[in-house]
């Protein structure tokens, strides 16, 4: 019996050979452990069990707020107020970025609340945010950079889909672009506000970024980009630099650019750094645009203006009656009150021919005293006026 066990044993030992040699080999190899090497283990337990007591205070610190952000959403729902208060949002980021002297940076700072404040948000109330999609376009890079990731979001397919959707209550923000710092004013957008109810209650600044997306791990593979025709023409410097043999196919969006390129050897798509989250792309290279200082800015709208803030823009449109001088005679108004025009577009009314909206953008809520005296006046000298805001100025996401 033990003649045979032993056999077991060493035909064991045998086939494993290779395993018992490594084996022997890095023990051999471990160094004994320094009085020096076991205090600095213990100092590190020690840092890791402090950030343990910091992370269960940083936990229960985050409910309390929680419960308190409940009890506000129960006073809000008997008042019938809106639950979402972009004055009071910026009110808080701006209160974050005294109280914290760092080493996490602003921005950093800024990310980490507004998933806090997404979290609390949801609490409140079940947001749907309706937005331009499809997903990881621009519009829903802006959308999550303002209502975070506890929200619930709505893709549509066009502009008007998404102030429909606000105005039937299937959504209750909505998110649209506005104006390109390159590329000007979205025409869509200003003509719905013509014949819409709905209303401005906030704005969103994002630097807009595209990054070069594909399967493929080099540029060197890449044959065919996919992209709209204007981001393309954002990035012909890099482009013609870097790839200018390949083949530029034009697609409705970036997104679906991205989707294609997911199931295309050698294709890349110029995208945003969500897109290649969404379709699992490599970020072959960040930044391509030709000029870093491209932002777009977005309009938060629904179907009630928001509350004074102390740093306030307001949205009208308005037209001018046909004679001479009139459009100059409106500016005047604006000079006389001393309000500070940020923006003014227009646009054909379609009514006739040479008849015109105009768009303006200035300083200043409509409740403030020389801003609703303006308007008064401005509804004597004009056809037509239309408020299509006032909401808390936004800085750069």
């Amino acid at each position: 019996m033990m003649t045979c066990l032993t056999m077991k044993n060493f035909e064991y030992l045998t086939r494993n050979k290779k395993h018992w040699t490594l084996t022997l080999q890095r023990k051999m190899k471990q160094k004994p452990k320094t009085k020096k090497t076991r205090a600095s283990d213990k100092h590190l337990q020690t840092l890791r069990n402090r950030i343990s007591t910091i992370d269960e205070r940083i936990v229960n610190l985050i409910n309390e707020r929680a419960k308190e952000v409940i009890k506000i959403g129960n006073v809000k729902q008997r008042l019938d107020s809106d639950f979402y208060h972009p004055g009071q949002e910026k009110e808080v980021y701006r209160r974050i970025r005294e109280m914290s002297s760092g080493p996490i940076s602003a921005p950093a700072m800024r990310a980490i609340y507004r998933e806090i404040m997404s979290a609390c948000l949801a609490l409140e109330k079940e947001l749907v945010i309706g937005y331009l999609g499809p997903p990881a376009t621009f519009t829903h890079l802006a959308a999550i950079s303002r209502f975070g990731a506890s929200v619930e979001y709505l893709p549509v397919s066009n502009i008007s889909d998404v102030f429909s959707e606000v105005e039937t209550d299937h959504a209750d923000y909505g998110v649209v672009p506005i104006e390109n710092s390159t590329e000007g004013a979205i025409n869509n957008t200003l003509d719905m506000f013509v014949t819409s109810n709905a209303r401005i209650c906030a704005e969103i600044l994002l630097r807009i970024s595209h990054c070069l997306l594909s399967k493929e791990k080099s540029k060197n593979k890449i044959k065919r980009i996919y992209s709209k025709a204007e981001v393309y023409g954002q990035c012909k410097i890099w482009l013609r630099a870097n790839l200018p043999n390949a083949e530029f196919v034009e697609t409705t969006s970036t997104t679906r650019a991205a989707e294609i390129t997911a199931d295309e050897k050698g294709a890349a798509a110029i995208a945003s750094r969500l897109a290649s989250q969404t379709y699992n792309l490599n970020i072959i290279k960040r930044s391509i645009e030709d000029i870093h200082s491209n932002v777009t800015r977005f309009l938060v709208i629904s179907k009630n203006m928001a509350h004074k803030s102390k740093d306030d823009k307001t949205s009208i449109m308005f037209s001018t009656k046909d004679r001479v001088g009139s459009l100059h005679e409106i500016l005047g108004v604006f000079r006389k009150y001393r309000i500070n025009l940020s923006m003014i577009e227009s646009r054909p009314s379609k009514k006739k021919a040479w008849d015109y909206y105009f768009f303006t953008d200035f300083d200043g809520h409509i409740i403030d005293k020389n801003i609703s005296t303006a308007i008064k006046e401005l509804e004597k000298k004009c056809g037509f006026v239309k408020i299509l805001g006032s909401y808390p100025k936004s800085l750069e996401e």
